[in-house]
């Protein structure tokens, strides 16, 4: 993209799955992403799976199950006649946050669940996934498919930034990847500007000829809008830990002018003075304690320290119809984003994709006309529309083909354990 100022009205609307070369099918992506999530979990032990080192953190194992379970419960006990569950203790343990399915074990106790072991979940997830073989060529399955494949690519970016937590409790600092992380190379210090206007955000879930299967979106992108931007700029690069390094260095965490209240508040209670993560000039990682790359985007901060960051530069953050709007010419499928398992760490790469999760100033909440889905996958985002913060982009543990511009993380505003990272904004 070059710095030629785009059309006011712009078409945000990009697909998950119908750029993607690689898998045709459901059939495929379906198998192709059952295996990811085991190759994922390959270099853990059973203790390695089994822990859980806080509550916004599930344990690998838990995830591995969780995600298995959303196939059992939605797919096989209420579209396969004669289904019997795999386990019927089993809902209970691996029921997330769905008020319609019942009773379940506390978050906070995931990681006491010992039993059933690591090799008894693999079990479960390869009579599942048998079971499920003859529903992967049913239409009238094909779009719930596509949903529980979208799912399980979430817990798979959540099972890396879980584990990576909780192998930092660990005083040894144990990798769970081998193998050199690739170095960054300093992004050009430009600005894309948008001359303002009228533009749609927003998934279009009623779009003539589009296959739900394919054309997938998560129900909280929609419905598709319009939305009156002003006239501003946004970087073209990803705010670095060399940069990172300067606020700290001028006292930025010590400056209660920078901060919001709530922040401010959270920086004294938590005494905060770098990004998770940080130990003097490393930087822990799940290949285990490296030399902090300067020029690699900082990762592992809160909205808090985002905004107060865009304070200190004289800039601030996008929101996320800017971002989208300046998105919309871009290939979702670019960028520093997970191919397979393996070493996982953000750099710096070209594009408004990949690398790390870019905090955006726009609260989570519904757009206009919204409306959930009926039955209980409608519980699956817009029960979580308060206090949450809108996050854009992906990061090098999406994986790939998994994001586009419509595309809505959201996390409160004092989380940090997902790659999370900022990306400068200005008026024009």
């Amino acid at each position: 993209m070059d710095n030629a100022a785009p059309r006011p009205e712009i078409d945000t609307t990009r697909t998950g799955a119908t750029d993607t070369p690689a898998l045709d099918s459901l059939a495929e992506r379906f198998r192709a992403t059952r295996q990811l999530s085991l190759d994922l979990a390959a270099p853990l032990s059973d203790a390695d799976a089994t822990i859980q080192s806080m509550e916004d953190a599930s344990p690998a194992k838990w995830h591995l199950a969780h995600t298995t379970w959303f196939f059992e419960t939605f797919l096989l006990r209420d579209r396969l006649d004669g289904y019997r569950l795999f386990d019927e203790k089993f809902p209970y343990l691996f029921n997330s946050y769905y008020e319609a399915e019942g009773e379940r074990i506390a978050r906070f106790s995931r990681g006491m669940l010992s039993r059933p072991t690591l090799d008894e979940i693999i079990a479960f997830r390869r009579a599942v996934d048998d079971a499920m073989e003859p529903l992967l060529i049913r239409e009238d399955c094909a779009a719930l498919i596509a949903l529980g494949i979208a799912h399980e690519q979430q817990h798979q970016e959540l099972l890396l930034t879980d584990i990576k937590h909780a192998l930092f409790q660990n005083p040894l600092g144990p990798a769970m990847f081998d193998g050199d992380l690739p170095p960054s190379e300093r992004g050009a210090d430009e600005w894309i500007e948008h001359p303002g206007g009228i533009t749609r955000i927003g998934h279009d879930f009623g779009a003539d000829g589009t296959d739900p299967a394919r054309d997938f979106a998560f129900d909280c992108e929609g419905p598709r809008h319009r939305h009156l931007l002003e006239p501003f700029a946004m970087s073209r690069r990803l705010v670095t830990n060399r940069e990172w390094e300067a606020f700290v260095a001028d006292g930025g965490y010590r400056d209660a002018s920078l901060w919001l209240s709530d922040g401010w508040a959270w920086v004294q209670e938590n005494a905060i003075s770098a990004p998770m993560y940080w130990e003097g000039d490393t930087q822990f990682t799940l290949s285990g304690a490296r030399r902090r790359d300067p020029d690699a985007p900082v990762t592992h901060i809160s909205y808090y320290e985002a905004d107060a960051f865009a304070q200190w530069a004289g800039a601030r953050l996008p929101t996320e119809a800017e971002w989208e709007a300046l998105a919309a010419s871009e290939d979702p499928h670019a960028g520093q984003q997970l191919d397979a398992a393996g070493a996982v760490h953000p750099v710096a790469r070209d594009g408004l994709f990949g690398s790390c999760w870019q905090w955006t100033r726009s609260a989570y909440l519904p757009y206009p006309r919204f409306q959930p889905v009926e039955g209980a996958v409608g519980e699956y985002n817009g029960k979580f529309m308060s206090g949450q913060f809108v996050l854009k982009g992906g990061s090098c543990a999406t994986v790939r083909g998994h994001m586009r511009a419509s595309y809505r993380n959201f996390f409160y505003p004092h989380m940090r354990w997902q790659f999370t990272g900022l990306r400068l904004a200005k008026d024009i």
